[in-house]
């Protein structure tokens, strides 16, 4: 397997913990100069410190400008020739319950989110002879979920902009894809049982076991195999898959 050119500069949004800290730490030991974007300043310094991105620039990916003024810091350290769109977070309701409000922050967070940070790189990495963008979707992207109808619709919206953007520049050399996980053992995923423990009076065991149930493998994915994937999309071998959407659960797609 080809892998990444020499010292790209890698961009991770939501990249201070879970995924994204997976995804920035695997590029970095592949050689890539890793910026990660979050909205706690703490938890960055942290992955930094412990040697999984070698910066931090704080921003909120649903606020266009301050992520813009990100993204531009990071570039003018280094031109950015990866985009890992990591950055997200999920609600659940029943649809009746789902008002106005959660389906904007739902598509702020998740669909918009992505929208700023291609917005932000692209015109550079465009110029340059190498680039990668991917998106971290969710099977939420290729399928439905109950009581989750605003994440799984920010999520779709998020996979179609990939299939779309990949044939815009499919004449370029940069390439947009999506790894969509199923229920991955992070915080956000530890913030979903415990929802399910409280509304249900259900032990962690048997939390835990219903969302490991959609996966045919019966387990949770873990971060690192959600990375490993993302890290072949950034390959040079992997110049030819565009426009792609590559589910890491176990055959749950």
């Amino acid at each position: 397997m080809s892998g990444l050119p020499h010292s790209p500069h890698a961009l991770v949004t939501g990249g201070g913990r879970g995924i994204g800290r997976a995804i920035a730490a695997a590029l970095v030991g592949a050689g890539a100069t890793v910026t990660i974007v979050g909205r706690n300043a703490g938890v960055l310094g942290e992955a930094v410190n412990a040697g999984a991105a070698h910066f931090a620039v704080v921003a909120d990916v649903a606020n266009e400008a301050a992520l813009k003024a990100a993204i531009a810091e990071a570039h003018a350290r280094k031109p950015i020739d990866i985009l890992i769109a990591n950055a997200g977070s999920a609600e659940s309701a029943p649809f009746a319950k789902s008002d106005n409000a959660l389906f904007a922050r739902m598509m702020d967070i998740n669909f918009m989110g992505v929208v700023h940070a291609i917005h932000g790189v692209l015109p550079g990495m465009k110029d340059r002879p190498y680039g990668r963008i991917v998106v971290i979707a969710s099977t939420a992207g290729l399928k439905g979920y109950a009581y989750v109808s605003a994440y799984t619709a920010a999520k779709h919206a998020a996979v179609g902009l990939v299939r779309s953007l990949a044939l815009e520049l499919a004449g370029g050399n940069v390439t947009v894809n999506a790894v969509c996980p199923g229920f991955t053992d992070t915080d956000l995923v530890t913030a979903s049982i415990d929802n399910i423990m409280k509304k249900t009076g259900r032990s962690r065991e048997q939390a835990i076991a219903e969302l490991a149930k959609h996966n045919p493998q019966g387990r949770l994915i873990a971060p690192q195999e959600v990375a490993d994937a993302v890290l072949w999309l950034c390959g040079q071998g992997a110049s030819a898959i565009t426009g792609q959407t590559i589910a890491v659960a176990g055959g749950e797609i």
